[in-house]
């Protein structure tokens, strides 16, 4: 018998320290090197940066062009965590969408991801690539089970 009326504990919101751990924990995200730059809760807004390395390098070394897989990556990264900083973990992706509007270059690149609806079944969110000189290089959307496992 279930209790309608019953109150739901708020899930543990992670604090950059967390995220950071977990980031640790993960070779495949510890192998991009990121870089927290914003935790925003009220805001619901998480970013990141990531410098270019020799594995994340598009075609011939020293072209200094990042590789779309690594922007793709980038891209469901910081959506994953824009929704499980809110929830307490990382969450499963649903769908991802990534548009490349052009090349991004070194020195590095920034993911600014902003939660647009977080439902209990699915979260959306939309997610900037910016170069290190600002410009929009790539934009992404992602819909993620907004459940930690």
């Amino acid at each position: 018998m279930s209790d309608k009326n019953a109150v739901k504990a708020e899930p543990k919101k992670l604090e950059r320290a967390d995220i950071e751990a977990i980031f640790k924990r993960s070779r495949f995200i510890s192998a991009m090197n990121l870089e927290i730059l914003e935790v925003d809760h009220a805001a619901s807004r998480f970013s990141v940066r990531m410098p270019m390395s020799d594995n994340l390098e598009r075609g011939a070394a020293g072209s200094g062009q990042f590789h779309g897989g690594a922007i793709a990556s980038l891209i469901d990264v910081v959506g994953d965590f824009a929704i499980g900083m809110l929830v307490g973990g990382g969450v499963p992706t649903m769908n991802l969408r990534v548009d490349y509007l052009r090349p991004a270059m070194a020195p590095y690149i920034e993911g600014v991801a902003v939660v647009r609806k977080a439902g209990r079944s699915a979260a959306v969110v939309d997610i900037d690539i910016l170069s290190a000189d600002g410009k929009l290089v790539a934009i992404g959307r992602g819909t993620y089970v907004p459940i930690t496992g």
